[in-house]
């Protein structure tokens, strides 16, 4: 009898179930209880009943058979709550399940069981919510484990689940990974379908998963991208990236090194850590370090706050403001403060800002393939919030939470965070970013540093 949920990666609990050392039914009990007793509040709503019944019936045979998954609460899975991590939505259900879900259930066999906590609408990297509480980092409990997938990364590093869905607009799956000591793979564009019903704003968003190892991403990929019509901008299929593995070429390109990626503040005793697996990563992997090169960007600005916003106030409609006291404060005051401030000016800066930033990325890759830096400016911060102005003893602006991920949203390329140490007890991510399509560079370079540097897949209590 299982008795405590699988704390390896989720393609070794597909082999334990195949060699009937384990049962998909059995895994899933640990998991729910493990997930009842859980101190993490990681988890907002959950199927039990069906979550059982599908593990009866589960298809060791595709690739994530019977793994026990839990859904981004921003997620579509009919019938199951849609409240986009916010109170006026606490009654609402959606009407359909989300492409990328469907494809993880259908072609992929992972068992969903249940909701995973995130951010209020996905706007702030912390997930404490009016809806759902504070949910908390199982490496120190006092931490956040991020956002906005910080449900999902806090119930995958606290040994709950070995998979779940996540989302990034601005970092929203490799600044979890980075606090909590995972992979997260923020894609190229379009890699994984929107779809359906898929409402494309800013153009930043993609889809992936918080796992514990880079084949976890890798087979993740294999099973989700590819073209649907529902999302029209959506990439056509790639395959053979968990089988690429260990022979993707990578030996002599082109890497800068930037502390201060996207004008960010990171702490220098991160810094100190990531630098020195950075280091060993271009020396492994031989690579050629290249130095002096110009990598400043241009920062986007309020008016790109102010279009996310205005998706915000569509959503709560009449609702809005009537229901400010039921917000969390950072979306409360983002709606107050960019309130009849988007008009055509605002979206020519918008526009203006896209494309200079299309420009200089363009340019920093023609002259390099790759870029490391960090996945955030600090370890987890409280799990309370507020957002931090200090890093490491170093003052910035709250803002300078989000830099160093944000550039990919903008631009569309793909970025991975991974494990690279610890900084007081708590993960600090190694960010690694590429040009568009270059996924597999990445999965590569991670898969050197996953070899020869191994990583806890889970928190040191685990399960928590």
């Amino acid at each position: 009898m299982t008795n405590t949920p699988w704390l390896g990666d989720a393609c070794s609990l597909v082999e334990e179930f195949r060699a009937g050392r384990r049962s998909p039914r059995e895994e899933m009990q640990a998991t729910l209880e493990a997930v009842k007793n859980s101190k993490l509040n990681a988890v907002s709503f959950v199927d039990e009943e069906g979550a059982l019944e599908r593990a009866s019936r589960a298809d060791i045979s595709l690739p994530f058979g019977g793994i026990p998954m839990g859904v981004k609460e921003l997620d579509n899975v009919t019938g199951w709550p849609a409240t986009e991590a916010s109170v006026p939505f606490a009654d609402r259900k959606a009407t359909y399940t989300g492409t990328m879900v469907t494809r993880l259930i259908e072609r992929g066999g992972a068992n969903h069981f249940g909701l995973t906590t995130a951010s209020e609408f996905g706007g702030v990297n912390v997930t404490r919510t009016v809806l759902n509480g504070v949910t908390r980092n199982p490496w120190n409990l006092e931490r956040t484990p991020g956002g906005s997938s910080g449900g999902g990364a806090a119930g995958v590093a606290g040994g709950l689940f070995a998979l779940g869905t996540g989302g990034d607009g601005g970092g929203s799956i490799r600044i979890p990974a980075g606090f909590n000591g995972l992979v997260g793979l923020k894609s190229t564009y379009g890699r994984i379908p929107r779809g359906p019903h898929a409402e494309y704003g800013n153009l930043t968003v993609t889809i992936g998963g918080m796992t514990r190892s880079v084949r976890d991403t890798a087979r993740w990929f294999d099973i989700c991208n590819g073209h649907d019509a529902s999302d029209p901008l959506s990439l056509p299929t790639v395959s053979g990236w968990e089988a690429g593995l260990g022979s993707t070429p990578v030996a002599g390109l082109k890497v800068a090194i930037v502390q201060d990626w996207g004008g960010a503040v990171v702490s220098p005793a991160m810094w100190n850590v990531l630098l020195e697996a950075a280091d060993h990563l271009v020396t492994s992997a031989k690579l050629r370090r290249v130095d002096g090169v110009n990598t400043e960007l241009p920062r986007m600005g309020a008016a790109w706050s102010i279009s996310g916003m205005i998706e915000i106030a569509s959503a709560l409609g009449d609702m809005w403001p009537a229901c400010a006291d039921d917000l969390t404060p950072e979306m409360r005051m983002g709606l107050q403060l960019t309130e009849g401030r988007y008009n055509a000016s605002e979206r020519a800066k918008i526009e203006a800002r896209r494309a200079a930033v299309n420009m200089r990325m363009a340019e920093i890759f023609e002259q390099v393939d790759l870029v490391i830096t960090a996945s955030n400016p600090d370890v987890a911060f409280i799990a309370e919030g507020p957002l931090p102005n200090t890093f490491g003893g170093v003052k910035a602006g709250a803002g300078n939470n989000g830099l160093l991920t944000f550039p990919c949203n903008l631009h569309g390329n793909p970025g991975i965070s991974v494990p690279a140490g610890t900084v007081d007890g708590l993960p600090v991510g190694l960010q690694i970013i590429g040009p568009h399509f270059s996924e597999q560079v990445l999965l590569e370079l991670a898969h050197v540093l996953e070899r020869e540097r191994p990583w806890p897949l889970t928190a040191p209590s685990a399960p928590i």
